[in-house]
């Protein structure tokens, strides 16, 4: 493969729900929906969707804050959320999730040559999640198994703060002995990441159409009438364009050829 429009970087940071796996980032839903309703809370999508890419706590900090969701809360407990609400949660959530994100470890289509055609043009391949890594213990055996395995992965709770600060790539960085930021690449489906990117001084990439902007299944997403798919499609490229996406492409299959056609 031809290094053209590779030369310029030495590593890419993926995310993992929505951009390598969990074509439409469906786990985090499944596992937050299930633990707010254990509460007696019915949790909407749409809301669910504002906060992902960030550390779970953090996310269900972020639910907890809202006013629609702290007014059902009170309904449903008697009381206004408190911090040791997130707490309670969280020990919902962890198995929920681990549950979840191994149901829907597929690699999303193209994933593992992406990953191969990157190593093979002599670029590093790394990973950060706003999961825990319990959480992305069975994650990691099934994406082994397809064929895509990073050289390395920050969690949730391995850096002072989550996305959207820049630690993990900073955490990263530092590991694999890769500088100046400019010359790495981070590929993300959310706005936190891209925000997590953007901050770090990478080329920030976005994903538009596999991650939580769409927030449809492969199979759910392919239905899509066409003019219904590609206005959907325009709402979340701007979306992530606005929060700082350098470049934005559909799928991580899409990535090599991109990188190859942009302009210096």
């Amino acid at each position: 493969m031809s290094p053209q429009g590779l030369n310029d970087f030495d590593l890419v940071i993926f995310d993992w729900a929505g951009t390598m796996v969990d074509f439409g980032c469906r786990a985090p839903i499944e596992a937050l929906v299930t633990a707010f309703a254990r509460r007696g809370v019915a949790l909407d999508e749409a809301a669910a969707r504002v906060d992902m890419g960030k550390a779970k706590a953090d996310h269900v900090r972020a639910l907890l804050a809202r006013p629609d969701v702290a007014q059902d809360w009170h309904a449903a407990t008697g009381a206004l959320p408190v911090e040791a609400d997130v707490d309670a949660l969280m020990v919902d959530l962890g198995p929920l999730m681990t549950e979840a994100a191994g149901r829907a470890a597929q690699l999303i289509p193209g994933a593992a040559k992406v990953a191969a055609d990157l190593r093979a043009a002599g670029l590093k391949v790394a990973s950060s999640t706003g999961y825990t890594r319990d959480m992305m213990q069975p994650v990691l055996i099934k994406a082994a198994e397809q064929g895509y395995a990073p050289d390395h992965l920050v969690c949730a709770g391995e850096t002072p703060q989550g996305r959207p600060s820049p630690l993990m790539v900073y955490k990263t960085c530092a590991e694999l002995g890769v500088w100046p930021l400019s010359r790495v690449i981070k590929v993300d489906d959310a706005e936190a990441g891209i925000a997590e990117g953007r901050a770090a001084g990478c080329f920030t990439i976005g994903l538009a159409a596999s991650g939580n902007g769409m927030g449809l299944s492969l199979e759910a997403y392919q239905a899509l009438d066409p003019t219904d798919r590609d206005d959907r499609l325009a709402k979340v490229r701007a979306s992530l364009m606005a929060a700082g996406a350098d470049l934005v492409i559909d799928s991580v299959d899409d990535l090599i050829g991109a990188l190859q056609n942009r302009k210096s």
